[in-house]
Protein backbone atom coordinates (compact mmCIF):
# COMPACT_ATOMS: atom_id res chain seq x y z
CA UNK A 1 0.00 0.00 0.00
CA UNK A 2 3.31 2.13 0.51
CA UNK A 3 2.59 2.65 -3.61
CA UNK A 4 -0.76 3.98 -3.15
CA UNK A 5 0.14 6.31 -0.25
CA UNK A 6 2.73 7.84 -2.65
CA UNK A 7 0.08 8.00 -5.77
CA UNK A 8 -2.69 9.41 -2.87
CA UNK A 9 0.14 12.40 -2.44
CA UNK A 10 0.22 12.92 -5.55
CA UNK A 11 -3.02 13.21 -6.26
CA UNK A 12 -3.19 15.82 -3.40
CA UNK A 13 -0.41 17.52 -5.42
CA UNK A 14 -2.89 17.51 -8.09
CA UNK A 15 -6.05 18.76 -6.45
CA UNK A 16 -3.82 21.72 -4.79
CA UNK A 17 -2.73 22.82 -8.19
CA UNK A 18 -3.46 26.31 -9.21
CA UNK A 19 -5.52 26.45 -12.29
CA UNK A 20 -4.05 29.32 -13.38
CA UNK A 21 -0.77 26.83 -14.08
CA UNK A 22 -2.67 25.73 -17.17
CA UNK A 23 -4.55 27.23 -20.17
CA UNK A 24 -8.04 27.77 -19.58
CA UNK A 25 -8.79 27.75 -23.07
CA UNK A 26 -11.02 24.88 -23.36
CA UNK A 27 -12.10 22.84 -26.43
CA UNK A 28 -12.47 19.85 -28.59
CA UNK A 29 -13.86 16.32 -27.57
CA UNK A 30 -14.65 16.45 -23.46
CA UNK A 31 -13.98 12.84 -21.96
CA UNK A 32 -15.48 14.10 -18.33
CA UNK A 33 -18.35 12.52 -18.25
CA UNK A 34 -17.94 9.00 -16.90
CA UNK A 35 -22.16 7.98 -17.39
CA UNK A 36 -23.23 9.25 -20.21
CA UNK A 37 -24.31 7.01 -22.72
CA UNK A 38 -21.98 5.88 -25.56
CA UNK A 39 -22.40 7.52 -29.24
CA UNK A 40 -24.39 5.34 -31.25
CA UNK A 41 -22.81 6.87 -34.36
CA UNK A 42 -19.41 7.70 -35.60
CA UNK A 43 -18.09 11.22 -35.31
CA UNK A 44 -18.95 13.52 -38.25
CA UNK A 45 -15.28 14.52 -39.51
CA UNK A 46 -17.08 17.66 -41.43
CA UNK A 47 -19.06 18.57 -38.28
CA UNK A 48 -16.19 21.09 -37.08
CA UNK A 49 -15.03 23.62 -39.75
CA UNK A 50 -12.84 25.54 -37.71
CA UNK A 51 -9.19 26.19 -39.72
CA UNK A 52 -5.95 25.54 -37.71
CA UNK A 53 -4.45 23.73 -34.47
CA UNK A 54 -6.53 24.05 -31.34
CA UNK A 55 -4.50 21.89 -28.41
CA UNK A 56 -6.94 20.45 -25.41
CA UNK A 57 -6.73 17.77 -22.87
CA UNK A 58 -6.97 16.73 -19.49
CA UNK A 59 -4.43 15.90 -16.71
CA UNK A 60 -5.73 12.81 -14.29
CA UNK A 61 -5.13 11.00 -11.51
CA UNK A 62 -6.70 7.75 -10.29
CA UNK A 63 -6.45 5.39 -7.56
CA UNK A 64 -8.72 1.87 -6.91
CA UNK A 65 -8.00 -0.90 -4.51
CA UNK A 66 -9.29 -4.54 -4.12
CA UNK A 67 -11.38 -5.25 -1.10
CA UNK A 68 -9.23 -8.23 -0.18
CA UNK A 69 -6.01 -10.19 -1.06
CA UNK A 70 -5.72 -11.52 -3.97
CA UNK A 71 -2.52 -14.28 -4.11
CA UNK A 72 -0.08 -13.08 -6.65
CA UNK A 73 -1.85 -9.55 -6.94
CA UNK A 74 -1.78 -6.03 -5.49
CA UNK A 75 -4.37 -4.77 -3.60
CA UNK A 76 -3.87 -1.56 -5.87
CA UNK A 77 -6.22 -2.01 -9.06
CA UNK A 78 -5.33 1.51 -10.19
CA UNK A 79 -3.01 3.82 -9.56
CA UNK A 80 -1.80 6.58 -12.73
CA UNK A 81 -1.01 10.03 -13.76
CA UNK A 82 -2.29 10.78 -16.70
CA UNK A 83 -1.89 13.69 -19.26
CA UNK A 84 -4.08 13.79 -22.80
CA UNK A 85 -3.48 15.70 -25.40
CA UNK A 86 -6.04 16.27 -28.82
CA UNK A 87 -6.18 18.21 -31.44
CA UNK A 88 -7.32 18.61 -35.03
CA UNK A 89 -6.40 20.13 -38.39
CA UNK A 90 -8.76 21.36 -41.47
CA UNK A 91 -7.85 21.92 -44.49
CA UNK A 92 -10.97 22.27 -46.32
CA UNK A 93 -10.73 18.97 -48.32
CA UNK A 94 -9.37 16.73 -45.69
CA UNK A 95 -8.81 16.78 -41.46
CA UNK A 96 -6.11 15.26 -39.24
CA UNK A 97 -7.31 14.05 -35.50
CA UNK A 98 -5.23 13.46 -32.99
CA UNK A 99 -5.23 12.47 -29.29
CA UNK A 100 -2.61 10.59 -27.31
CA UNK A 101 -2.31 9.70 -23.73
CA UNK A 102 1.26 9.59 -21.36
CA UNK A 103 0.62 7.73 -18.30
CA UNK A 104 2.52 6.55 -15.23
CA UNK A 105 1.34 3.29 -14.58
CA UNK A 106 1.83 2.37 -10.69
CA UNK A 107 0.08 -1.38 -10.97
CA UNK A 108 2.62 -2.07 -14.09
CA UNK A 109 4.88 0.15 -12.90
CA UNK A 110 5.49 1.66 -16.12
CA UNK A 111 5.24 4.64 -18.07
CA UNK A 112 2.63 4.49 -21.24
CA UNK A 113 2.55 6.17 -24.22
CA UNK A 114 -0.75 5.55 -26.07
CA UNK A 115 -1.88 6.85 -29.40
CA UNK A 116 -6.04 6.87 -29.08
CA UNK A 117 -6.26 8.34 -32.59
CA UNK A 118 -4.40 9.33 -35.17
CA UNK A 119 -6.70 9.55 -38.47
CA UNK A 120 -6.86 11.34 -41.90
CA UNK A 121 -10.54 12.12 -42.76
CA UNK A 122 -11.46 13.19 -46.48
CA UNK A 123 -14.55 13.20 -48.60
CA UNK A 124 -12.79 11.67 -52.09
CA UNK A 125 -16.37 11.78 -54.10
CA UNK A 126 -20.07 13.64 -52.96
CA UNK A 127 -21.62 10.50 -51.41
CA UNK A 128 -18.05 8.99 -49.74
CA UNK A 129 -16.63 10.09 -46.16
CA UNK A 130 -13.37 8.33 -45.57
CA UNK A 131 -11.50 7.95 -42.24
CA UNK A 132 -8.17 6.34 -42.61
CA UNK A 133 -5.69 5.42 -39.48
CA UNK A 134 -6.01 4.96 -35.44
CA UNK A 135 -9.50 5.86 -34.93
CA UNK A 136 -12.53 4.29 -32.35
CA UNK A 137 -15.00 3.25 -33.52
CA UNK A 138 -18.68 1.31 -32.37
CA UNK A 139 -22.07 0.92 -33.69
CA UNK A 140 -25.26 -1.47 -32.12
CA UNK A 141 -27.71 0.23 -29.98
CA UNK A 142 -27.41 -2.23 -26.38
CA UNK A 143 -26.06 -0.06 -23.66
CA UNK A 144 -22.93 -1.87 -22.03
CA UNK A 145 -23.90 -5.20 -23.93
CA UNK A 146 -22.68 -5.17 -27.20
CA UNK A 147 -24.07 -7.75 -30.38
CA UNK A 148 -22.95 -6.33 -33.20
CA UNK A 149 -19.83 -3.95 -32.45
CA UNK A 150 -17.13 -6.26 -32.51
CA UNK A 151 -14.46 -3.54 -32.50
CA UNK A 152 -12.43 -3.88 -29.99
CA UNK A 153 -13.04 -3.40 -26.06
CA UNK A 154 -11.11 -3.00 -22.77
CA UNK A 155 -12.34 -4.44 -19.96
CA UNK A 156 -9.14 -4.34 -17.75
CA UNK A 157 -9.70 -0.25 -17.83
CA UNK A 158 -13.55 -0.72 -17.50
CA UNK A 159 -13.20 -2.79 -14.31
CA UNK A 160 -10.67 -0.58 -12.64
CA UNK A 161 -12.33 2.32 -12.66
CA UNK A 162 -11.30 4.65 -15.48
CA UNK A 163 -13.43 6.89 -17.71
CA UNK A 164 -15.90 4.95 -19.60
CA UNK A 165 -14.73 6.50 -22.73
CA UNK A 166 -11.58 3.67 -22.18
CA UNK A 167 -13.93 0.62 -22.70
CA UNK A 168 -13.15 1.35 -26.17
CA UNK A 169 -10.05 0.28 -27.52
CA UNK A 170 -8.72 2.15 -31.26
CA UNK A 171 -7.56 0.18 -33.74
CA UNK A 172 -5.85 0.77 -37.43
CA UNK A 173 -8.22 0.57 -39.89
CA UNK A 174 -10.04 2.18 -43.14
CA UNK A 175 -13.40 3.22 -42.44
CA UNK A 176 -15.65 4.23 -45.59
CA UNK A 177 -18.87 5.27 -45.34
CA UNK A 178 -21.22 5.29 -48.40
CA UNK A 179 -24.44 7.45 -48.38
CA UNK A 180 -27.72 6.87 -51.18
CA UNK A 181 -30.83 7.43 -51.41
CA UNK A 182 -31.89 3.55 -50.66
CA UNK A 183 -29.62 2.97 -47.79
CA UNK A 184 -26.24 4.30 -46.07
CA UNK A 185 -23.31 1.97 -46.01
CA UNK A 186 -20.80 1.94 -43.52
CA UNK A 187 -17.29 -0.12 -43.64
CA UNK A 188 -14.33 -1.16 -41.62
CA UNK A 189 -11.32 -2.82 -42.90
CA UNK A 190 -9.09 -3.58 -40.24
CA UNK A 191 -5.79 -5.16 -41.75
CA UNK A 192 -4.56 -6.66 -38.54
CA UNK A 193 -7.20 -8.09 -36.25
CA UNK A 194 -7.09 -6.33 -32.88
CA UNK A 195 -8.78 -8.18 -29.93
CA UNK A 196 -10.18 -7.14 -26.94
CA UNK A 197 -7.80 -5.80 -23.71
CA UNK A 198 -8.93 -9.11 -22.26
CA UNK A 199 -8.59 -10.31 -17.80
CA UNK A 200 -5.57 -12.27 -18.50
CA UNK A 201 -3.79 -12.24 -14.92
CA UNK A 202 -1.82 -9.09 -14.45
CA UNK A 203 -4.28 -7.18 -12.53
CA UNK A 204 -7.57 -9.13 -11.76
CA UNK A 205 -7.87 -12.86 -11.42
CA UNK A 206 -10.44 -14.89 -13.20
CA UNK A 207 -11.94 -18.52 -13.66
CA UNK A 208 -9.22 -20.97 -15.50
CA UNK A 209 -10.89 -24.09 -16.85
CA UNK A 210 -7.32 -25.29 -16.98
CA UNK A 211 -7.29 -25.50 -13.22
CA UNK A 212 -10.74 -25.62 -12.08
CA UNK A 213 -10.12 -22.24 -9.97
CA UNK A 214 -10.05 -18.78 -9.83
CA UNK A 215 -6.78 -17.60 -9.92
CA UNK A 216 -4.13 -14.51 -11.79
CA UNK A 217 -1.78 -16.71 -13.96
CA UNK A 218 1.48 -15.69 -12.95
CA UNK A 219 3.36 -15.22 -14.95
CA UNK A 220 0.50 -12.92 -16.86
CA UNK A 221 0.53 -13.65 -20.48
CA UNK A 222 -1.71 -12.55 -23.48
CA UNK A 223 -2.18 -14.66 -26.54
CA UNK A 224 -0.52 -14.77 -29.40
CA UNK A 225 -2.24 -12.03 -31.83
CA UNK A 226 -3.20 -13.23 -34.94
CA UNK A 227 -2.08 -11.93 -38.15
CA UNK A 228 -5.16 -11.47 -40.22
CA UNK A 229 -7.65 -8.96 -41.11
CA UNK A 230 -11.24 -7.90 -39.76
CA UNK A 231 -13.80 -6.67 -41.95
CA UNK A 232 -16.76 -4.86 -40.49
CA UNK A 233 -20.22 -3.45 -42.38
CA UNK A 234 -23.40 -1.80 -41.33
CA UNK A 235 -26.43 -0.96 -43.37
CA UNK A 236 -28.37 1.63 -41.85
CA UNK A 237 -31.58 4.02 -42.40
CA UNK A 238 -33.79 6.42 -40.67
CA UNK A 239 -37.60 5.72 -41.83
CA UNK A 240 -40.23 7.94 -39.82
CA UNK A 241 -37.93 8.46 -37.05
CA UNK A 242 -37.54 4.51 -36.85
CA UNK A 243 -33.74 3.76 -36.83
CA UNK A 244 -33.36 0.33 -39.09
CA UNK A 245 -29.67 -1.27 -39.09
CA UNK A 246 -28.21 -4.33 -40.84
CA UNK A 247 -24.51 -5.91 -39.85
CA UNK A 248 -21.91 -8.51 -40.79
CA UNK A 249 -18.85 -9.33 -39.69
CA UNK A 250 -15.63 -11.46 -40.67
CA UNK A 251 -12.95 -11.85 -38.36
CA UNK A 252 -12.50 -13.65 -34.68
CA UNK A 253 -13.67 -13.87 -31.48
CA UNK A 254 -12.40 -10.68 -29.90
CA UNK A 255 -11.22 -12.69 -26.43
CA UNK A 256 -8.86 -16.21 -26.72
CA UNK A 257 -11.86 -18.47 -26.14
CA UNK A 258 -10.20 -21.15 -28.17
CA UNK A 259 -7.60 -23.70 -26.62
CA UNK A 260 -4.68 -24.68 -28.96
CA UNK A 261 -2.92 -28.29 -29.19
CA UNK A 262 -0.42 -27.13 -26.66
CA UNK A 263 -3.00 -25.82 -24.22
CA UNK A 264 -2.75 -22.09 -24.88
CA UNK A 265 -5.53 -19.42 -25.44
CA UNK A 266 -6.15 -18.75 -29.00
CA UNK A 267 -8.68 -16.46 -31.37
CA UNK A 268 -11.00 -18.71 -33.37
CA UNK A 269 -12.62 -17.49 -36.02
CA UNK A 270 -15.68 -15.49 -36.09
CA UNK A 271 -18.27 -14.44 -38.52
CA UNK A 272 -21.50 -12.98 -37.67
CA UNK A 273 -24.79 -11.38 -38.74
CA UNK A 274 -27.31 -9.29 -36.64
CA UNK A 275 -29.95 -6.74 -37.41
CA UNK A 276 -31.50 -3.97 -34.83
CA UNK A 277 -33.94 -1.17 -34.65
CA UNK A 278 -34.37 1.79 -32.71
CA UNK A 279 -37.51 4.37 -32.15
CA UNK A 280 -39.55 6.60 -29.94
CA UNK A 281 -42.04 4.27 -27.41
CA UNK A 282 -44.34 5.59 -25.39
CA UNK A 283 -42.64 8.60 -23.64
CA UNK A 284 -38.39 7.20 -24.20
CA UNK A 285 -36.51 4.87 -26.39
CA UNK A 286 -37.09 1.43 -27.77
CA UNK A 287 -34.35 -0.48 -29.18
CA UNK A 288 -34.30 -4.13 -30.00
CA UNK A 289 -31.12 -6.29 -31.35
CA UNK A 290 -30.05 -9.78 -32.45
CA UNK A 291 -26.79 -11.05 -33.91
CA UNK A 292 -25.82 -14.79 -35.08
CA UNK A 293 -22.65 -15.52 -34.43
CA UNK A 294 -21.05 -18.36 -36.51
CA UNK A 295 -17.78 -20.38 -35.00
CA UNK A 296 -16.09 -21.38 -38.12
CA UNK A 297 -13.65 -23.32 -36.43
CA UNK A 298 -16.36 -25.33 -34.65
CA UNK A 299 -19.17 -25.31 -37.19
CA UNK A 300 -21.27 -28.53 -35.82
CA UNK A 301 -19.95 -27.92 -32.20
CA UNK A 302 -18.32 -30.56 -30.97
CA UNK A 303 -14.68 -29.23 -30.61
CA UNK A 304 -14.64 -28.18 -26.64
CA UNK A 305 -11.34 -26.19 -27.24
CA UNK A 306 -13.73 -24.16 -29.64
CA UNK A 307 -16.44 -21.57 -28.77
CA UNK A 308 -19.86 -23.08 -30.22
CA UNK A 309 -22.01 -21.11 -32.22
CA UNK A 310 -24.61 -18.73 -30.86
CA UNK A 311 -27.69 -16.55 -30.90
CA UNK A 312 -27.76 -13.26 -29.01
CA UNK A 313 -30.60 -10.89 -28.57
CA UNK A 314 -31.45 -7.83 -26.50
CA UNK A 315 -34.28 -5.66 -26.06
CA UNK A 316 -34.36 -2.47 -24.27
CA UNK A 317 -36.22 0.59 -23.24
CA UNK A 318 -34.87 4.34 -21.96
CA UNK A 319 -37.02 6.95 -20.32
CA UNK A 320 -37.13 10.07 -18.11
CA UNK A 321 -39.31 8.99 -15.37
CA UNK A 322 -38.87 12.49 -13.80
CA UNK A 323 -37.05 15.80 -14.47
CA UNK A 324 -33.37 14.80 -14.57
CA UNK A 325 -33.95 10.91 -13.39
CA UNK A 326 -33.55 8.73 -16.20
CA UNK A 327 -34.28 4.60 -16.04
CA UNK A 328 -32.83 2.37 -18.39
CA UNK A 329 -33.45 -1.71 -18.93
CA UNK A 330 -32.51 -4.10 -21.48
CA UNK A 331 -33.27 -8.02 -21.23
CA UNK A 332 -29.88 -9.78 -23.22
CA UNK A 333 -29.83 -13.66 -23.73
CA UNK A 334 -27.09 -16.16 -25.22
CA UNK A 335 -28.21 -18.98 -26.64
CA UNK A 336 -25.47 -21.61 -27.68
CA UNK A 337 -26.21 -23.82 -30.51
CA UNK A 338 -25.24 -27.73 -29.98
CA UNK A 339 -25.32 -27.58 -26.60
CA UNK A 340 -25.93 -31.18 -25.94
CA UNK A 341 -22.49 -31.70 -28.38
CA UNK A 342 -20.98 -29.21 -26.09
CA UNK A 343 -21.65 -31.45 -23.05
CA UNK A 344 -21.39 -34.76 -24.00
CA UNK A 345 -17.50 -33.88 -25.37
CA UNK A 346 -16.12 -31.49 -22.64
CA UNK A 347 -13.80 -33.17 -20.31
CA UNK A 348 -15.53 -30.68 -17.48
CA UNK A 349 -19.48 -30.55 -18.42
CA UNK A 350 -19.92 -29.90 -14.98
CA UNK A 351 -18.15 -26.21 -15.40
CA UNK A 352 -19.67 -25.53 -18.64
CA UNK A 353 -22.13 -22.52 -19.91
CA UNK A 354 -25.71 -23.80 -19.36
CA UNK A 355 -27.71 -23.41 -23.04
CA UNK A 356 -29.24 -20.20 -22.51
CA UNK A 357 -27.56 -17.04 -20.38
CA UNK A 358 -29.63 -14.68 -19.68
CA UNK A 359 -29.04 -10.92 -18.20
CA UNK A 360 -30.99 -7.91 -16.91
CA UNK A 361 -29.83 -4.70 -16.41
CA UNK A 362 -30.93 -1.24 -14.79
CA UNK A 363 -29.21 2.32 -15.31
CA UNK A 364 -30.57 5.46 -13.14
CA UNK A 365 -28.88 8.26 -13.25
CA UNK A 366 -29.50 11.43 -11.66
CA UNK A 367 -28.64 14.77 -12.29
CA UNK A 368 -28.48 17.76 -9.57
CA UNK A 369 -27.15 21.34 -8.92
CA UNK A 370 -28.02 22.16 -12.53
CA UNK A 371 -25.76 19.03 -13.96
CA UNK A 372 -22.72 19.14 -12.47
CA UNK A 373 -23.54 16.37 -10.07
CA UNK A 374 -24.34 13.16 -11.44
CA UNK A 375 -25.08 9.67 -9.31
CA UNK A 376 -26.22 7.38 -11.05
CA UNK A 377 -25.88 3.22 -10.55
CA UNK A 378 -25.70 0.26 -13.19
CA UNK A 379 -26.88 -3.30 -12.33
CA UNK A 380 -26.06 -6.59 -14.16
CA UNK A 381 -27.95 -9.55 -12.92
CA UNK A 382 -28.47 -12.84 -14.73
CA UNK A 383 -30.96 -14.78 -13.22
CA UNK A 384 -29.63 -18.40 -15.06
CA UNK A 385 -26.27 -18.04 -13.68
CA UNK A 386 -27.00 -16.27 -9.88
CA UNK A 387 -24.56 -13.49 -10.35
CA UNK A 388 -24.52 -9.69 -10.52
CA UNK A 389 -22.16 -6.73 -11.15
CA UNK A 390 -22.88 -3.26 -9.64
CA UNK A 391 -21.61 -0.15 -10.83
CA UNK A 392 -22.61 2.77 -8.18
CA UNK A 393 -20.89 5.81 -9.01
CA UNK A 394 -21.15 9.66 -8.57
CA UNK A 395 -19.22 12.95 -10.24
CA UNK A 396 -19.36 16.33 -9.45
CA UNK A 397 -18.17 19.36 -11.82
CA UNK A 398 -16.59 22.01 -9.72
CA UNK A 399 -16.04 24.54 -13.12
CA UNK A 400 -15.14 24.09 -16.63
CA UNK A 401 -12.14 22.47 -15.81
CA UNK A 402 -12.12 20.54 -12.46
CA UNK A 403 -13.93 17.21 -12.32
CA UNK A 404 -14.08 14.76 -8.71
CA UNK A 405 -15.53 11.20 -9.60
CA UNK A 406 -15.58 8.05 -7.39
CA UNK A 407 -17.29 4.64 -7.95
CA UNK A 408 -17.23 0.72 -7.18
CA UNK A 409 -17.42 -2.06 -8.99
CA UNK A 410 -19.28 -5.02 -7.11
CA UNK A 411 -18.71 -8.45 -8.29
CA UNK A 412 -21.06 -11.98 -6.56
CA UNK A 413 -22.25 -14.80 -7.62
CA UNK A 414 -23.16 -18.50 -6.37
CA UNK A 415 -20.12 -20.51 -8.48
CA UNK A 416 -16.36 -19.21 -8.97
CA UNK A 417 -17.13 -20.36 -12.75
CA UNK A 418 -20.07 -17.81 -13.95
CA UNK A 419 -19.24 -14.63 -16.06
CA UNK A 420 -19.58 -12.10 -13.37
CA UNK A 421 -19.03 -14.78 -10.29
CA UNK A 422 -15.29 -15.48 -11.47
CA UNK A 423 -14.61 -11.79 -10.53
CA UNK A 424 -15.93 -11.40 -6.72
CA UNK A 425 -12.25 -11.08 -5.77
CA UNK A 426 -11.89 -8.30 -8.17
CA UNK A 427 -14.68 -6.19 -5.85
CA UNK A 428 -13.06 -2.34 -6.11
CA UNK A 429 -13.24 0.91 -5.00
CA UNK A 430 -11.68 3.92 -7.48
CA UNK A 431 -11.71 8.47 -7.48
CA UNK A 432 -10.02 10.15 -10.08
CA UNK A 433 -9.44 13.80 -10.09
CA UNK A 434 -9.74 15.62 -13.59
CA UNK A 435 -8.18 18.79 -14.93
CA UNK A 436 -8.99 20.04 -18.15
CA UNK A 437 -7.20 22.47 -20.12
Amino acid sequence: MSRALTFAAAWALLAVMPATAWAAESGGEREDDPFAGFDEEWEDPWATEDQGLRWSGFVEGALGARDQSVPGLDRLTLGELRIRAETRYDHGDFQVDFKGDLAWDEVRESLDPKLRELALSFRPFSSVDAKLGRQVLTWGTGDLLFLNDLFPKDFISFFAGRDEDYLKLPSDTARFSIFTDLVNLDLAWTPRFRPDNYLYGERFSFWNPATGAVIAPQPARRADRPDTGELALRLFRTVEAVEYAAYGYVGRWKQPLGVDAEGMPRFPRLRSIGASMRRPFYRGLLNAEFAWYESRDDRDGDDPATPNSELRVLLGYEQELVRNLTLGTQFYAERIQHHDRLLANSPDPEHERERWRTVATARVTHRALQDTLTTSVFVFVSPTENDYYLRPSVSWRRDDQWLFAGGLNLFGGSDDHTFFGQLEDNTNAWVRVRYHY
